[in-house]
């Protein structure tokens, strides 16, 4: 008869699937900024956005108002390894004339037992961080500011809500400065709901820890969401808890094909009729109700008691949540059920007995089912996020149903592992979590704000203001001048190195054109074939080949000879072995050249080292070792740098480009400059290229002051210690590695990767430029930032990925505002050398860094607008400048050449 009475109240597996599914949805709704106002689960932002790490420590003081009694705490967290608190608490009662009263009596009553509290356990002098635990729905825009939404469990108080519950608790605090002197400094740090404190508390003890759920008096449940998800709240970085209070799920009529006839009249019999119809069907606080309706309805048909109610069944809220609990505590037979029942003077027979005991089975079976489809719901988010197809979890649990009914927690577990199958789930019982959790939340936040601190510290150099690059500028501008002039030519650190290339492309070049390329590990020979006329097009076929280390660090010969194999192989692959081209060699290392086919090396850059090449004339050993194979013979008419051919590729599209920069594995720039200032060249008439070499500004010591203690580090770990100091601040090839001794510096101060330096980021040169743009790139969730980092063999947390990409922006940003600086010092010297007011030109840029980091080619951009603002800079990527670059100027070198012997 029960079962038939009560069948809506059983629900199979396919109605949780579609509760599962349903609430969802709600979640999605309520993380939504246009559809949050409409949404039932308010999902409200908690600012709570880490879980302990084990490394809190301190004393702190929590109050906790939720509940049928208000409690103060005092908890100590020990930083001994073990992960132990100590946590000390005293009871206040919760007057009925005070928790429905108004505002100021409520929080002057909080603040007298804070009071109070602090006296007995002898406090009265310690100034301590403070949590308040307020267990109602509170719409946070910080972690220590919250406004009322609606009161719920009883609590009616006027006048509190829509105000900030944290400002009120000061207030009242600040009341008591005179007669307690350090009341006044008591701080709320931290508002904290006690959902969000079971899980604080359970995360303490298990790291797993990334929900809470209280199902007692009232019922809630939260979770770590990711940022990028919450559309209430600035930002997209890490996570943070969301307070789902997923008691109000169903206001909008979701669930009521599942709510029975005593559902809805014990909905109306409430003070909040309508509202939090969720709640009212698993919590605690309306499970006893809901068994006396039902026992009221069959008694008056004659089902139970013979017919006859009692005054006691007749009055409302007569039976309680510890009632139904006792009496489904099955291995006391039905004696707990006889006891209760004739309390309430009803006379139960045996069969009422059962009837009565199978009726709060079936009510409290239902709040089970329900609050594992909730929850199960939560944990399919969880594991969708992290994109996992098995997800390890650990819910914090707390609230008197879950912890007094004998059956509630076995059944709850039961359901959800099996509708979440593919979640390992483990149910952690909070041991206070509205108390010490406060303190945890608290203590959580001290540790942000000291962590803060720390890295602001270790950043802070990289933060260079406008004053500072306009320094660097006007520095960047005195040694351009130096290099220029004869007489501090010699000792100036940017070497001004005059090319010898004279003009940039007309459009009459044409022919066939060999070009080769050495700049980094890998080596090419290109074939370029340049029409003129209408149909003006430069067709290109290249072959790359690779250089290994022993010979890019043995000797000059062996290099040499390496070089004129490659060429062998390609002319041979192409054909044209027999034809005497002519060639240009992209030589992308500090060369000083006394003509234009003429380059001496001055010295070895990224990572070379091959002997007997320092001072000698590198067309001459490429032609020795091209006599030494003895197999084909060509025309070298020009050794390039690939800056000059990044110029000169951009030049034949827009004749206004007479300025090339690259920004890559290493960082140089190369402009035309009028040939009357260039002393160290005798002639005054027309422009010449110069070959800046700019990375070696800075080794006189002028930049000194913006050098940090990485870029230290660095430079003497690099190959060529005390040079191109510029260099090593902006180019690809140190950025990485300027990072990793950052990481390793906040890694020794226990902020990153729990304090442990892994093998991997000891090895210098791991942290390459590419991870960089990668993890700075703006579409990447923090899970791939994690798993970047976790190639690099670095296990990291959430926080580790926001702070490892904090560091790569701080380092990426501080290099592409430096190369503007040295930028904005050329542009503002063709300007004034041009005499016009303003400027009009095109930088030809190429280089890794400058074309695939995500922010490099926008910072340096701004930079150069803000510190030239007379200078209308158009930027244009080059194509190849030093494969197609080395054919231009080849070309362009056998115009002239022609012109000159007309």
């Amino acid at each position: 008869q029960v079962d038939r009475y009560l069948y809506h109240m059983r629900l199979s597996d396919d109605v949780l699937l579609d509760v599962m599914a349903r609430f969802q949805a709600e979640m999605v709704k309520g993380l939504g900024k246009d559809t949050n106002p409409t949404a039932t689960v308010k999902m409200l932002p908690s600012f709570v956005r880490s879980l302990p790490d084990g490394t809190e420590k301190g004393e702190f003081l929590a109050v906790d108002l939720g509940g049928s009694q208000f409690r103060a705490h005092q908890v100590k967290v020990f930083d001994d390894g073990k992960q132990s608190s100590q946590l000390e608490s005293k009871f206040y009662p919760s007057p009925k004339e005070v928790i429905q009263g108004n505002g100021a009596e409520l929080f002057d009553y909080i603040a007298d037992c804070l009071l109070d509290f602090m006296e007995t356990k002898n406090l009265k002098h310690k100034k301590l961080p403070l949590g308040f635990t307020f267990s109602f729905p509170c719409k946070q825009t910080k972690l220590d500011k919250g406004v009322l939404l609606s009161w719920t469990k009883h609590f009616k108080v006027r006048g509190v809500q829509d105000t900030d519950v944290v400002s009120s608790l000061r207030k009242a605090l600040q009341k008591h400065k005179a007669s307690f002197v350090p009341a006044g400094d008591l701080d709320v740090l931290a508002l904290v709901n006690d959902t969000v404190g079971t899980m604080m508390t359970c995360g303490y003890d298990d790291p797993h820890c990334e929900v809470g759920v209280i199902i007692g008096t009232g019922t809630n449940a939260c979770y770590m969401e990711e940022m990028r998800h919450i559309d209430l709240v600035e930002g997209d970085e890490g996570r943070m808890c969301i307070n789902t209070e997923w008691g109000a799920f169903g206001d909008d009529g979701a669930l009521d094909n599942l709510r029975t006839e005593f559902d809805r009249e014990l909905d109306l019999g409430s003070l909040n009729p309508g509202k939090q119809l969720f709640e009212k069907m698993i919590s605690g606080m309306y499970l006893g109700e809901l068994v006396r309706l039902i026992l009221l309805k069959m008694t008056k048909e004659g089902l139970l008691f013979n017919g006859k109610a009692s005054t006691a069944l007749l009055t409302k809220g007569k039976i309680e949540m510890k009632h139904v609990s006792a009496m489904e505590k099955y291995k006391e037979g039905l004696s707990n059920t006889k006891e209760i029942l004739t309390e309430l003077n009803l006379f139960p027979s045996e069969e009422d007995c059962i009837a009565v005991q199978h009726v709060c089975t079936i009510v409290s079976f239902r709040s089970a089912n329900l609050c594992a489809a909730a929850l199960a719901a939560i944990l399919t988010r969880l594991r969708e996020n992290k994109k996992l197809l098995r997800m390890r979890t650990t819910v914090g649990i707390d609230g008197g149903l879950y912890k007094t009914h004998p059956q509630y927690a076995k059944r709850l577990h039961k359901v959800v592992r099996r509708l979440v199958p593919n979640c390992d789930v483990r149910f952690l019982l909070s041991l206070s979590g509205s108390g010490k959790g406060a303190a945890m939340v608290t203590a959580v936040a001290y540790r942000l704000a000291a962590q803060r601190n720390k890295i602001d510290a270790a950043l802070a150099p990289f933060l260079l203001s406008l004053e500072t690059l306009r320094e660097v500028k006007n520095k960047m501008r005195t040694e351009l001048e130096y290099g220029l002039k004869r007489e501090t030519q010699a000792s100036a650190t940017v070497k001004m190195l005059p090319t010898y290339v004279c003009g940039t492309p007309d459009g009459t070049e044409k022919g066939k054109f060999l070009a080769l390329d050495l700049g980094g590990t890998n080596f090419r020979v290109l074939l370029v074939k340049i029409r003129s006329g209408r149909r003006r097009s430069v067709q290109m076929y290249n072959k790359i080949f690779a250089i290994p280390l022993e010979i890019m660090q043995g000797t000059g010969e062996e290099l040499f000879d390496h070089i004129v194999q490659c060429i062998a192989d390609f002319l041979e692959y192409m054909g044209i072995k027999g034809a005497r081209l002519p060639l240009g060699f992209t030589f992308s290392f500090p060369c000083r050249q006394a003509s234009i086919d003429k380059g001496t090396l001055v010295g070895w850059t990224k990572g070379f080292k091959a002997t007997d090449c320092e001072g000698e004339d590198v067309v001459d050993m490429l032609r020795e070792a091209i006599r030494r194979r003895n197999e084909f013979d060509l025309d070298i008419v020009a050794v390039v740098n690939d800056t000059v051919g990044t110029m000169m590729t951009c030049g034949y599209e827009d004749p206004n480009c007479e300025i090339g920069l690259i920004a890559g594995t290493g960082s140089n720039v190369c402009y035309m400059e009028d040939m009357k200032n260039i002393e160290i060249v005798e002639g005054n008439e027309g422009k010449m290229c110069i070959n800046t070499e700019w990375g070696g500004f800075g080794d006189n010591g002028c930049i000194d002051n913006i050098r940090t203690k990485y870029d230290k580090e660095v430079d003497e770990g690099s190959l060529n210690p005390g040079k191109q100091r510029y260099e090593k601040m902006t180019s690809g090839m140190y950025l990485g590695e300027i990072v990793r001794q950052i990481l390793i510096d906040l890694t020794k101060q226990g902020l990153l990767f729990r304090g442990q330096i892994s093998e991997s980021l000891r090895k210098r040169g791991i942290f390459e430029t590419k991870f960089l743009s990668q993890i700075e790139s703006d579409r990447l969730a923090l899970l791939q930032v994690r798993r970047i980092l976790q190639q690099l063999g670095l296990d990291s947390t959430c926080e580790d990925s926001i702070i490892v990409k904090e560091v790569c922006g701080a380092v990426s940003k501080r290099a592409a505002q430096l190369c503007g600086a040295g930028l904005a010092a050329i542009v503002e010297k063709k300007r004034e050398d041009r005499g016009v007011e303003r400027l009009q030109i095109t930088v030809g840029v190429d280089g890794t860094l400058y074309k695939l980091h995500p922010h490099f080619s926008r910072v340096l951009q701004e930079t150069v607008k803000e510190l030239a603002p007379r200078c209308d800079v158009t930027f244009m990527l080059s194509e190849d400048g030093s494969g197609k670059g080395a054919a231009l100027i080849t070309a362009v070198a056998k115009r002239l050449h022609n012109v000159g012997q007309k």
